[in-house]
């Protein structure tokens, strides 16, 4: 007698609410499943946050972006080069920390290369063509092998103004 029980309470409780009743799916065994918990897409990001992202991180870390928008002309080549060694060696710092950096071509600079294609520009006596079978290397490029940035801070702020409070 249950069991008939059990099929009028089931049939009107798909009816009119679109699923079992928790009683009967536990006495027959239905289980009802867990959620499906989707994990949420990280943000992309595009290149001009990426921007923001590694200019805030060298603005912060070395104050790169305050030596770039100096007016230096008034110092003398001795406090520049002092400025400069400090700027260099922090904003170093932070490339390394967040940036694995490799060269497109890992060869000697001043030695013959040739153009296998790829990220390779082309500088000098350049046939009308475009392509040449190599040339001396004068710079061996660089390209990010690895890329490991903090999240990103929201909007365009490359660094917050600072107030000091008295």
């Amino acid at each position: 007698m249950n069991r008939i029980a059990f099929a009028f309470r089931s049939f009107f409780s798909i009816l009119f609410k679109g699923e079992l009743a928790a009683d009967i799916a536990q006495a027959f065994g239905y289980v009802k499943a867990a959620p499906v918990r989707v994990a949420p897409v990280p943000k992309q990001l595009g290149p001009a946050e990426g921007v923001v992202q590694i200019l805030s991180i060298l603005q912060r870390d070395s104050r790169l972006i305050d030596f770039l928008m100096e007016d230096i002309s008034a110092y003398s080549d001795d406090q520049v080069g002092a400025a400069v060694r400090d700027v260099q060696q922090q904003a170093r710092k932070s490339l390394e920390r967040y940036l694995q950096l490799a060269p497109v071509i890992d060869g000697v600079e001043g030695t013959y290369t040739k153009a296998d294609g790829g990220d390779v520009k082309l500088i000098g006596n350049v046939p009308a063509s475009g392509k040449a079978p190599g040339g001396l290397l004068r710079h061996k490029g660089w390209r990010a092998a690895q890329i490991d940035l903090p999240n990103a801070p929201s909007g365009n702020v490359l660094a917050p103004a600072e107030i000091e409070v008295e």
